[in-house]
């Protein structure tokens, strides 16, 4: 019983890990660019969740929405302020603007709220579900439950769409696109507002169960980028199968290991697996 406990706590956090790192699938799927900010996307969308939380005394369904807003704003921002810009230039402009934001974003945290850890109430959500014996929290049944539907959300959405096929046509040939009447700009300054908004409501919704500090987006982006490898890249099933593979991974090798060397062991897995299979799991042979 206890092992299916963990594989449930592990699938639940999966799911979260699933919904930011879509996000960051989705922008090197569009636009072959990797956003080293993108763990600092989630920090914000904690800090989001905190000041709603202790200034206008929401909830989750205030803050989420909130974190979803101001990130989709950032991620606006980020595309026209900066990445359209360094896109012209080479590889290692991009590489270099992204980990400078992500640097700009995280000290500019530590100047607005300090080095302290912050968290959320405990009775933000309340309650523990039993499930046949497997106890749950809500808030990770919450998180969870969130972030899954969202990313089979966005996945559809990319899918089933006009919008999606727009977002898809783009990525394959902007030029073609244009022919067609669609405005890359415009699509790719929409695809950063979901992959930020995506990792805001994440954020906002793991800050219920999870500290919360400025470098709180170091550790979550590495996660985040052995997902994405793990799925393969602009691939988002894939992240949402990696993301659920890598929650159980962690939550088993903490169990049978230590919390020290749960990510020993994901990282090992995940090197083993590019070895055998360098583009992922759904990844396509480039």
């Amino acid at each position: 019983m206890t092992i299916l406990q963990i594989i449930a706590g592990g699938l639940l956090l999966g799911a979260v890990y699933a919904l930011f790192s879509a996000g960051l699938t989705l922008i090197w799927g569009m636009m072959n660019v990797i956003n080293f900010a993108h763990g600092e996307f989630v920090m914000i969308g904690m800090y989001v969740a905190y000041l709603v939380v202790t200034y206008l005394h929401g909830g989750p369904l205030v803050f989420g929405p909130a974190a979803a807003v101001v990130l989709s704003l950032l991620g606006v921002s980020v595309y026209f302020g900066l990445i359209r810009h360094v896109m012209r230039g080479p590889m290692i402009a991009q590489i270099l603007g992204t980990f400078g934001l992500a640097l700009l974003l995280r000290y500019l945290a530590f100047w607005l709220f300090g080095a302290n850890f912050k968290t959320l109430p405990d009775d933000l959500i309340p309650g523990t579900l039993n499930i046949g014996g497997i106890l749950i929290g809500m808030p990770q049944l919450a998180a969870g439950a969130v972030a899954l539907v969202l990313t089979i959300g966005m996945h559809l959405m990319l899918t089933r769409t006009a919008i999606g096929s727009q977002l898809l046509a783009v990525s394959e040939d902007r030029e073609a696109a244009m022919l067609m009447g669609i405005r890359p700009d415009r699509m790719l300054a929409l695809a950063w507002a979901l992959s930020a908004a995506g990792a805001g409501i994440a954020g906002a919704m793991i800050a219920t169960f999870y500290y919360i500090v400025p470098t709180v987006g170091e550790s979550l982006a590495l996660t985040a980028f052995v997902v994405v490898a793990f799925g393969g890249f602009g691939s988002v099933p894939g992240a949402l199968i990696a993301g659920l593979l890598i929650g159980v991974i962690q939550s088993l090798s903490a169990y049978v290991f230590g919390p020290v060397l749960k990510d020993v062991v994901v990282y090992a897995l995940f090197v083993g697996v590019l070895w055998v299979r360098p583009q992922g799991l759904l990844g396509k042979i480039a």
